[in-house]
């Protein structure tokens, strides 16, 4: 029987052990540091509570899982991880329950603000309100308004894996839309490639456990190796994502 909800990759890695499978699964938090082997999952999805294997992946944030008709399907692995409580199914319809009680009410509120504005009449809008946006509308653009609409052209990135430099702006989270829980992430400034020099401004990159090993703080600068791709970050004007950075080191002022 074929899953219709499934999301098949158009490519993915395939895991080349059952030690990288290890690993791999123990930095998404899938397996305690202390499991010697893997263990059976289930997808408990769309209503169904399925047997399943994690394969490979497309990357660090998206997992390729197996079900027993050896249909593929991608998901995000803190996803994954959530659908093993043996509570996962209460606290889904739970969820659903919260969310269609919060879209009434949110709906009644706007009603009622749009009623407000009906109710005030034309004639009641204080002078003062008129001459001011009259104001606005007189203004002529300025020039930092017509540098925003300029966008910056993109940059021609290698293909291959590039030695980077660049400092921690923030620490954030962005949405996931495979689960209900967001994404931590990490936003660059001063990126820029070594070889051969570019400068890339900003970019961000996912905040993995091997990142977290690192304890990084704001202002720290760091140097490693990885591949840089045109993706933009969700809710956030950063243009660039860094894939699997590799041999990181801090740069020490000296």
């Amino acid at each position: 029987m074929e899953h219709t909800f499934t999301v098949q990759p158009l490519t993915y890695n395939t895991f080349e052990d059952e030690t990288e499978q290890l690993d791999q699964c123990k930095d998404w938090g899938l397996l305690s540091e202390k499991a010697a082997k893997t263990k059976a999952f289930f997808y408990k999805g769309n209503g169904m509570n399925m047997p399943c294997r994690i394969v490979g992946f497309v990357d660090k944030m998206t997992a390729v899982i197996a079900f027993d008709n050896e249909q593929l399907h991608c998901i995000h692995p803190s996803y994954l991880k959530e659908m093993q409580a043996a509570n996962y199914s209460q606290r889904l319809t739970a969820t659903a329950e919260d969310a269609v009680s919060a879209e009434a009410a949110e709906g009644a509120v706007q009603q009622e603000e749009i009623s407000a504005v009906t109710d005030l009449a034309a004639d009641e809008v204080p002078a003062e309100v008129n001459n001011v946006q009259q104001d606005k509308a007189d203004k002529p653009p300025s020039a930092k308004s017509k540098a925003k609409k300029e966008k910056a052209p993109k940059l021609e990135l290698p293909e291959d894996k590039v030695k980077m430099i660049a400092t921690v702006k923030e620490f954030t989270t962005v949405p996931n839309n495979f689960s209900d829980t967001e994404d931590e992430v990490v936003i660059y400034e001063a990126v820029s490639i070594l070889e051969p020099a570019l400068i890339v401004d900003t970019a961000w990159s996912s905040h993995s456990n091997t990142l977290k090993k690192l304890e990084l703080a704001i202002g720290d600068t760091l140097t490693f190796e990885c591949k840089i791709v045109a993706k933009k970050l969700s809710k956030h004007p950063v243009p660039y994502k860094i894939n699997n950075p590799a041999k990181m080191q801090k740069v020490t002022a000296e």
